[in-house]
C-alpha cells in the first residue's frame, strides 16, 4: 500500500542517498565537467588544484527541489523511482547520465489504482518535496563540510607566516629583528589587500585569451559564499609567495620599499602566473595552448612553481639588485660566513612550516592520505640527506642544514605530490637537498648574491625541481603520468612551464625591483646598516640593554 507518512519511507531514502553517492563516484572522473549537480570529485576537492580548475566550485548549482516535483507522473506509471531519475537527469538536465543507475534501485512499487487515483497527487507530492529538501539540505552539509576543510587547510597555510618570521629572524643578526618581524607581517597584511583589489580577478576572473583574468575586482562580481571561500585559500598562497622575498634581501632593504614589493606580488606578479596554470590560463587549462599543439597541459599540484619558484626567484632578483650586505664580501670576492643570532628560532620556524604544509598540499579530496604521507616523508628524506652530506664533508651534525634540507624536500613535492607514490616522495626529497646545497654554495660563490636565509636556493632552485619531478615520477594518480608511467610528453610540458617561470618571476622580479631603486630607493643607508635597522627605522629594539622594554602601546 502506499504510505502516506513521508517520515516511514527510510529504506528509499537510503538506497537515494546510495545513488547519489554512486553520482558523485561517477562524476570524479576526469572528463566530467563541474556542471548540475555538485559531484562528489569537485565537493571533495579531487578535481582541484590537480586537474587545474580550482577553484571549480564556482558555477556549482544544487539539484532544484522541482527535480522530482515535475515528475510525478512517471512515479505514478512507472513506480520505479531509480528510471524516473535517469531519465530526468538525462533528458531534463541533458547530462547524457543512464547506465550508472540501471544497476541501482528498482523500487517497483506498483501502485493500486483505487489508491493512486485518490491519494497519489496528495501523498506523492509531499513525498517528493521531502524528498527535494532532504537532497538539497545533504547538498548544502557536504558542501558546507568541503569549505570547512579548505578554510581550515587556509588557517594552516596562514599559519606559516609565523613560520617565516621565526625562521628569518634567527637566521639573522640580533639588531635587525625587528625589522625583519615587520615586514614579515607587514607583507602579509599588503598582499592580502592587493590580492582582494586586483589579485584575485587576475588569477581567477574569467579568462582573457588566456593571460589573466578580467573579472571580480574587489570581490564584486563573486557568488558571496562560495568564492569567498576561495579568495581566502588564494590568498595565503599570495602571502606565502610574498614573504619567501623577506629572507633573501633582509638586513639592508628599506621598510617602505620592501611594503611597496609586497603590494606588486600580490596584485600582479603571483596573479598572473597563477593564472596561467591553476586559473585557466594557457599552460595549465586542459583547453589551453599545450594541449591545443599536442602536450599535455602543465601540473603544478600545489605550487612548486607557482608559489615557491616564483617567490624564490623574485627574491634572486631583489638581492641581486639591493646588493650584498656590508662585510659579506671581501675584495678578492671571497665570502664571508654572517651567522644567524637564535637558533631555536630557526628549529621553532621550521617545525611550525613543516605543519602548515599539509595546509598546502592536502586539503581534500581521495588523495588525501597519500598527499599526507608523500609530504612527510619528502621533508624527512630532504632533512636527512641533507644533514649527512654536510656531516660526511664535515664531520659536524648541522641542525640549521638539516632544516633547510627538510625545507627543500617539502617545496620538492607541493608540484608532484598528489601525482606519485611514497617511494617517489623518497627519492624526490633526497634529490632536493643536494639540489638546494649546491644552489647555495652557486648563489654565494658564483654569481655573489648575498641571500641570508637560503631562500633563492629553497624555494626557487628546489622549486624548479618539483616542476620537473612531476614529468618524471607522475604514475598516472589522478590522470598525471610521467616517465615512470610511460609518457614523455609530460616532461616536455614541464619543462616548458620551468622555463616560463624562470622568465616571468626574473623579468617581473628585476624590472619591479629596479624601479624602486631609482624611484623612491630600496637600500637602507651605510650607518643603519651598520647600527643595525631596528632603532633607525622602528625605533624599537628585540634585545635592550635593559631588562624594561618601552614601546608604542606596549606597557613597562
Amino acid at each position: 500500500m502506499v504510505r502516506s507518512d513521508p517520515a516511514t519511507w527510510a529504506p528509499e531514502r537510503a538506497q537515494l542517498r546510495r545513488l547519489l553517492d554512486r553520482v558523485g563516484k561517477h562524476r570524479q572522473r576526469p572528463d566530467r565537467k563541474a556542471v548540475g549537480w555538485p559531484s562528489r570529485g569537485v565537493l571533495l576537492g579531487t578535481s582541484s588544484r590537480g586537474s587545474h580548475e580550482f577553484p571549480s566550485r564556482r558555477g556549482r548549482n544544487e539539484l532544484p527541489a522541482s527535480f522530482f516535483a515535475t515528475h510525478v507522473t512517471s512515479v505514478l506509471q512507472t513506480g520505479n523511482i531509480a528510471v524516473t531519475i535517469r531519465q530526468s537527469l538525462r533528458n531534463k538536465h541533458g547530462l547524457g547520465w543512464g547506465k550508472p543507475f540501471e544497476e541501482i534501485i528498482m523500487l517497483r512499487r506498483l501502485l493500486p489504482v483505487t489508491v493512486a487515483g485518490l491519494l497519489a497527487a496528495g501523498v506523492l507530492a509531499g513525498y517528493n518535496v521531502v524528498f527535494a529538501q532532504e537532497i538539497t539540505s545533504d547538498a548544502k552539509e557536504l558542501d558546507q563540510s568541503a569549505n570547512t576543510i579548505w578554510m581550515f587547510g587556509a588557517f594552516l597555510v596562514f599559519f606559516m607566516q609565523a613560520g617565516f618570521a621565526f625562521l628569518g629572524a634567527g637566521l639573522i643578526r640580533g639588531k635587525n629583528t625587528v625589522n625583519y618581524m615587520t615586514k614579515s607581517f607587514l607583507d602579509f597584511a599588503m598582499a592580502s589587500l592587493s590580492f582582494w583589489a586586483f589579485g584575485f580577478a587576475l588569477m581567477w576572473g574569467t579568462s582573457a585569451l588566456g593571460i589573466a583574468g578580467t573579472t571580480n575586482f574587489f570581490l564584486t562580481d563573486a557568488a558571496k559564499g562560495q568564492n569567498y571561500v576561495d579568495w581566502v585559500f588564494q590568498m595565503v598562497f599570495a602571502a606565502t609567495a610574498a614573504t619567501i622575498v623577506a629572507g633573501a634581501v633582509a638586513e639592508r632593504t628599506r621598510t617602505q620599499a620592501y611594503l611597496a614589493y609586497s603590494f606588486m606580488i600580490g596584485a600582479i606578479i603571483y596573479p598572473i602566473y597563477g593564472h596561467w596554470v591553476w586559473g585557466g590560463g594557457w599552460l595549465g587549462a586542459d583547453a589551453g595552448f599545450l594541449v591545443r599543439i599536442g602536450l599535455p597541459a602543465a601540473k603544478d599540484y600545489a605550487g612548486s612553481g607557482v608559489v615557491h619558484a616564483v617567490g624564490g626567484f623574485v627574491a634572486l632578483a631583489g638581492a641581486a639588485v639591493v646588493g650584498p650586505r656590508i662585510g659579506k664580501y671581501n675584495a678578492d670576492g671571497s665570502a664571508n660566513t654572517i651567522l644567524g643570532h637564535n637558533l631555536p628560532f630557526v628549529v621553532i620556524g621550521t617545525f611550525i612550516l613543516f605543519f602548515g604544509w599539509f595546509g598546502f598540499n592536502i586539503n581534500t579530496g581521495d588523495s588525501i592520505g597519500l598527499n599526507a604521507i608523500n609530504t612527510l616523508l619528502a621533508g624527512a628524506t630532504g632533512s636527512v640527506v641533507a644533514m649527512y652530506i654536510v656531516l660526511v664533508r664535515t664531520g659536524k651534525t648541522d641542525i640549521l642544514v638539516a632544516c633547510n634540507g627538510a625545507l627543500a624536500g617539502l617545496v620538492g613535492i607541493t608540484a608532484p605530490v598528489a601525482f606519485v607514490e611514497p617511494w617517489s616522495a623518497v627519492v624526490i626529497g633526497a634529490i632536493a637537498a643536494p639540489i638546494m646545497l649546491a644552489s647555495v654554495s652557486v648563489i654565494e660563490k658564483v654569481f655573489k648574491i648575498d641571500d641570508p636565509v637560503s631562500a633563492i636556493s629553497v624555494h626557487g632552485t628546489t622549486g624548479l625541481w618539483g616542476l620537473l619531478a612531476v614529468g618524471i615520477f607522475a604514475n598516472g594518480n589522478n590522470g598525471v603520468s610521467g616517465l615512470v608511467a610511460g609518457n614523455t610528453l609530460q616532461i616536455v610540458s614541464q619543462l616548458i612551464s620551468m622555463g616560463v617561470v624562470l622568465a616571468w618571476a626574473l623579468g617581473t622580479g628585476f624590472a619591479l625591483f629596479l624601479a624602486l631603486k631609482y624611484g623612491m630607493g630600496v637600500r637602507a643607508s651605510r650607518e643603519e646598516e651598520l647600527e643595525g635597522l631596528d632603532a633607525p627605522e622602528h625605533g624599537l629594539q628585540a634585545y635592550p640593554a635593559d631588562a624594561q622594554v618601552a614601546g608604542a602601546g606596549g606597557g613597562g
